[in-house]
């Protein structure tokens, strides 16, 4: 079985930077076509973050364009989301997703990491 795990959430000043970890562990039996970083902010749905391509590519939303990267880790499937001059709006709950080709889709999810950005 496949589980992930988000690490380096916490409680920052606006202004602030952070950065999340997420690590899979177990058999990834596949190619790995995507790993992306949601949040689920209160009040509100869960939201597309970020994005890294199995090309290397990354996009981004645009609260947070110019302010977060999302890169590959060292770390054998690993994946960070740096977080940078961090905005009340960016508190809530980050998920990161790993998107797993074989004969087909599939996705893992981890539990989430808290984010508390304070005014």
């Amino acid at each position: 079985q496949v589980q992930v795990a988000e690490s380096g959430g916490g409680w920052v000043q606006t202004g602030g930077s952070l950065r999340l970890s997420c690590a899979a562990s177990g058999s990834i039996d596949g190619v790995v076509e995507i790993m992306a970083w949601f949040r689920r902010s209160p009040g509100k749905h869960l939201d597309l973050v970020a994005r890294l391509f199995r090309d290397g590519t990354t996009d981004y939303t645009d609260s947070v364009q110019g302010r977060f990267a999302v890169s590959k880790g060292d770390a054998e499937n690993t994946v960070y989301l740096q977080m940078n001059n961090l905005k009340p709006e960016d508190t809530g709950v980050y998920y990161c997703k790993i998107i797993v080709f074989k004969m087909g889709p599939t996705d893992y999810w981890g539990q989430g990491a808290q984010v508390i950005v304070s005014s």
